[in-house]
């Protein structure tokens, strides 16, 4: 089995899989899918939705296995989050 090699920088991969996902697939997918996670082939527009990346970047893999694969969750501006998260102080 070969792993597949990246094909774009950082940058570009970002800009293929962002501007592919606000043309073409949000529109599809963003009623009721609040919080799920696409999959998205940077080259061939294809995704798959899941609840976690793991999930649909499987299936997506399972279809096109040369996939170049961008993550986006749905309604929030990013995948994951890092570090510590703010909490409530109720008094």
């Amino acid at each position: 089995m070969t792993i597949p090699q990246p094909r774009y920088g950082k940058e570009e991969h970002a800009r293929r899989g962002t501007a592919l996902y606000e043309q073409q697939v949000r529109p599809q997918v963003e009623a009721g899918n609040h919080g799920k996670v696409v999959a998205l082939d940077v080259d061939t527009g294809t995704f798959e939705v899941a609840d976690d990346t793991l999930t649909a970047s499987q299936r997506l893999l399972a279809r096109h296995p040369d996939a170049q694969i961008w993550c986006v969750r749905i309604g929030y501006p990013a995948v994951h989050r890092f570090g510590p998260r703010a909490r409530l102080v109720r008094t």
